[in-house]
């Protein structure tokens, strides 16, 4: 009977009752600009456009989080840029009693993935407003971006390790 107390115990060291809440998703920074609009209305619609997307936590206090999406997309043609529009969209996370590598892909994925809809929309609407053709956004695999980032965490992590001596 006490083995199995034990045992009780160590499953819940190991499965704690971890809890997850979204606070608040808001806007934290936003911008659009068109530096010659009125010739890129002459031009003929066929934009060469660039994305990209960063992330970054903030640790507000033991278990709140701000996670900020930055996304970014430069519409140009030829050399010209047509529109450049930044969106960061942000999110208040409560993390409570989850095991650290858990935590790391739900601030790393899971909060990003929550986030993207929310930057998407609006990265639609500047564009819109700037009274461009429409652009909507792909989906982003942020699992596979996060997965990427652990192991080149890894890799940089084996890199540095000092290397071994072997005795002869």
């Amino acid at each position: 009977m006490a083995e199995e107390n034990q045992a009780a115990g160590a499953d819940e060291k190991q499965a704690p009752n971890a809890q997850f809440q979204v606070q608040r998703i808001y806007v934290k920074d936003i911008s659009f600009e068109s530096p010659n609009p009125v010739a890129m209305f002459n031009k003929e619609w066929k934009p060469e456009i660039k994305l990209d997307i960063d992330t970054k936590t903030d640790k507000v206090n033991d278990t709140l989080f701000e996670v900020v999406l930055s996304v970014t997309v430069t519409a140009t043609i030829g050399e010209e840029t047509a529109f450049l529009c930044e969106v960061q969209q942000a999110g208040l996370f409560t993390i409570i009693d989850m095991p650290d590598q858990n935590k790391a892909h739900t601030l790393g994925s899971f909060c990003p993935n929550l986030l993207f809809p929310y930057a998407r929309e609006a990265v639609s609407n500047m564009v819109n407003r700037g009274t461009f053709p429409p652009l909507n956004l792909a989906p982003v695999n942020f699992d596979a971006i996060f997965a990427a980032y652990m192991q080149k965490r890894a890799q940089q992590a084996q890199g540095e390790q000092p290397a071994q001596k072997l005795d002869a």
